[in-house]
């Protein structure tokens, strides 16, 4: 079966893996599609032979609804991280902030955050990171659909963006805040969309239990 979870925050894809297996006893459970821990949202699930249907998931366009902070950066370019550098904040106008948006869709090349689930010499770079480890990661084009804003709120930027397999939104973000003449992290980030599969039809946890107990019994 293929499922259509929103994931939690503070939660990792592999936790919600972990519970699903709990919950269905199904021995063969993937997901389609790393999310980080500080992230929500739509992540697919799939259980038995249908978990040689996740690639193509992982392949899918992916879209998300992100909040960048500006002026200050942290070495995981989210809210989970620790404050590396500050920086003050110009004056943001929307014009140039959707002017500078608009740049960004296209072919984007960006490099991997050591912060993440990538992998180098078959060693995952969050691994190296935590070790205080830092190597050279090659830069991967990847290709912005569409990229909009929602909200200026002060320091603040809320923004939506659709886009290929392994882009990293919060690099992106972190670019964003660069061509702000400013430094930035995230501090929400919620994928809306995984291809067709949408985040008014993902289920809760707690629901997906519930509903496959009863149907169970």
């Amino acid at each position: 079966m293929i499922y259509n979870i929103n994931k939690p925050v503070g939660w990792t894809s592999f936790d919600v893996v972990k519970k699903v297996r709990g919950i269905t006893r199904e021995k063969k459970v993937g997901h389609g599609g790393t999310l980080d821990p500080f992230a929500e949202g739509v992540l697919i699930v799939g259980t038995n032979k249908d978990t040689k249907r996740l690639s193509e998931f992982s392949g899918s366009i992916k879209s998300y609804r992100a909040v960048l902070k500006l002026g200050e950066a942290t070495d995981t370019l989210d809210l989970d991280g620790t404050i590396i550098e500050t920086k003050a904040v110009p004056t943001i106008e929307k014009a140039m902030v959707e002017s500078i948006l608009n740049s960004f869709i296209g072919d984007y090349e960006h490099v991997p955050p050591m912060y993440s689930a990538k992998k180098v010499n078959g060693v995952r770079l969050y691994k190296l990171a935590r070790k205080n480890q830092t190597v050279v990661r090659q830069p991967v084009v990847v290709k912005i659909y569409d990229l909009s804003l929602n909200l200026i709120d002060g320091n603040h930027i809320d923004f939506s963006v659709s886009c290929s397999k392994g882009t990293y939104v919060r690099v992106l973000g972190e670019d964003i805040a660069q061509a702000l003449n400013t430094v930035g992290h995230l501090i929400e980030l919620k994928r809306t969309s995984v291809g067709e599969y949408d985040i008014k039809e993902s289920v809760e946890l707690k629901e997906f239990e519930t509903e496959w107990m009863s149907t169970a019994n």
